[in-house]
């Protein structure tokens, strides 16, 4: 009998939840005009709105809402595969190897990327390939993902004072405590999705500990600093890592339903 959980992270759940995402973060850039986050290493003009800042919204709005609807979710998840995956190519990548002892490059590749490979993933999903493609293309959209998150667990230590002052300080035992405690969430898990080693069990834990970021962490900045574009967009980046973890978790079987 499937488990409350078994329910949630299914395939459908997951590719609705990062159509919403997507169309959430699509929202933050029409609302504010900038390059709905992927496209700002371009500059914005001096208000920072532009028509393009506008043009390069509408997309993610369409593509994230395309992936509500079951006739679209296909091309919805080939749109979203693109317009995540061309900016760190022809941006991020470019940049990180212009700067190359500069971590704060990598990690620039590294946040989009993690979305983007969640994308690329809903799309081995639905993209109507052929079974032996679809895990191939799966597959590598899992091992950047995983790639990914054990960058952002490097991030907590190389700015930890950072890190630490983001955690509430109202919770027990500290502050630099759960820093710590974040970073070797993301590396435990990064490795147990790229070994393959509870991988399924290990992303859920993720989409969770995002889910506890959101509430704890970025939701809050918005009622306190409603009118700051950074809230905004942090919320909505966070949105679709919870989005990207959540598609990555369910496409992984279940080790408990492949037990005869």
């Amino acid at each position: 009998m499937p488990t409350i959980l078994d329910v949630i992270f299914t395939r459908r759940v997951s590719v609705r939840m990062f159509g919403l995402a997507t169309a959430v973060l699509g929202v933050v850039g029409l609302v504010w005009g900038d390059y709905a986050y992927v496209w700002e290493p371009v500059p914005n003009g001096p208000t920072g709105q532009t028509v393009l800042g506008y043009a390069v919204a509408v997309p993610f709005l369409l593509a994230g809402l395309a992936l509500l609807w079951p006739r679209t979710t296909r091309l919805g998840t080939l749109a979203l595969t693109v317009l995540y995956g061309l900016p760190v190519i022809i941006l991020d990548v470019p940049r990180a190897f212009a700067h190359p002892n500069a971590f704060l490059a990598w990690y620039g590749i590294a946040e989009p990327l993690a979305i983007a490979a969640g994308a690329l993933v809903a799309y081995a999903c639905w993209g109507r390939l052929e079974p032996a493609s679809a895990q191939r293309v799966a597959k590598i959209g899992r091992v950047l993902f995983g790639a990914c998150l054990i960058v952002f667990g490097l991030a907590h230590f190389v700015y930890l004072d950072y890190t630490a002052k983001m955690v509430p300080a109202y919770l027990p035992p500290g502050q630099v405590f759960w820093a710590y405690a974040t970073a070797g969430g993301h590396i435990a898990a990064g490795i147990a999705i790229l070994s393959g080693v509870a991988a399924r069990l290990a992303a859920m834990l993720l989409t969770a500990m995002f889910v506890v970021f959101a509430f704890l962490v970025h939701a809050p900045t918005i009622f306190t600093h409603p009118h700051v574009h950074f809230n905004w967009t942090e919320n909505s980046i966070n949105f679709c890592l919870i989005a990207s973890a959540w598609v990555i978790a369910a496409s992984l079987p279940n080790a408990k339903a492949a037990t005869p």
